[in-house]
């Protein structure tokens, strides 16, 4: 795991709401995968304020901080830069967080530690994938999607949104992931919810993985058990972090395995174990 400072390297509104903030790749994080996450202290701090030592990244100088809490976010993508590997993150603006990392220039140092977690797991006999989003929880699929595309599996991306506005431009995606645009309001693509075409695609799939809100999660598992499919549907849950590493147990969940921390035991869970 890294702890430190990275460079960003550029950041700029997408689409709608939605920020991208690319960031230097520190080599300790080049074994990242799709769906494992990096914490982000959204708030100006230096080496000597945060008086960085071996033992990690919190120490009593760090309770000056506003914002207190770092944010989670997961890996959104990976590029070659000019200078090195980079990778970015994908976001919405909806606090003081990421307002204020929506407003970092190229050369800024931000701190950070990670990958942490555990990301995706795609069967080795898996061909055909079923990618499924809700709103911003498109961030780390798209990754698994480009990485998927690389070794020759057929993809198809569910960009499930409230709106138009919220959809993830297709055209950012590999050509070879089918893309199916469902927005409650039919502003873009079919009318309806992402689930809708889930059910439709679930015998197609070989493995299933989605990330969005709990509410999407619950109604995917009603669909799986009806349709009595037993494909593998891996979510990645979300929840408010204080430390990213299982130290605060602010992230516990309630699994059918008792009780697990959403930053050590996941994000990726079986939906079977949750709901």
């Amino acid at each position: 795991m890294h702890a430190g400072f990275a460079r960003v390297t550029e950041t700029e509104g997408l689409y709608g709401e939605a920020w991208i903030t690319w960031f230097s790749l520190p080599p300790a994080q080049r074994g990242a995968s799709p769906g494992q996450f990096v914490m982000v202290r959204c708030a100006d701090v230096s080496a000597q304020a945060l008086d960085l030592n071996p033992q990690g990244p919190f120490t009593g100088s760090d309770l000056a901080f506003d914002p207190l809490l770092p944010r989670p976010f997961s890996f959104h993508r990976v590029r070659q830069g000019s200078d090195g590997p980079e990778f970015a993150i994908l976001y919405d603006i909806v606090g003081r967080g990421t307002e204020w990392l929506s407003r970092r220039k190229p050369g800024d140092q931000v701190y950070l530690w990670g990958p942490l977690g555990r990301g995706y797991a795609v069967g080795r006999t898996s061909q055909n994938l079923l990618l499924v989003a809700g709103g911003i929880g498109v961030a780390p699929l798209v990754w698994l999607a480009d990485e998927a595309v690389a070794r020759g599996r057929s993809v198809t991306l569910v960009a499930g949104a409230r709106s138009a506005a919220q959809v993830f431009p297709p055209a950012l995606l590999p050509p070879e992931v089918e893309v199916v645009v469902v927005t409650e309001d039919g502003s873009a693509g079919r009318k309806g919810l992402a689930t809708d075409a889930f059910a439709e695609l679930l015998e197609w799939s070989d493995q299933v993985f989605a990330c969005g809100p709990n509410a999407m999660f619950e109604a995917m598992a009603r669909v799986a058990r009806a349709a009595n499919v037993r494909r593998s549907v891996q979510v990645l849950l979300e929840e408010r972090m204080g430390c990213g590493t299982g130290i605060c147990y602010g992230c516990a969940v309630k699994t059918r395995k008792g009780m697990r921390l959403v930053c050590k035991d996941g994000p990726r869970f079986d939906i079977r174990d949750v709901w």
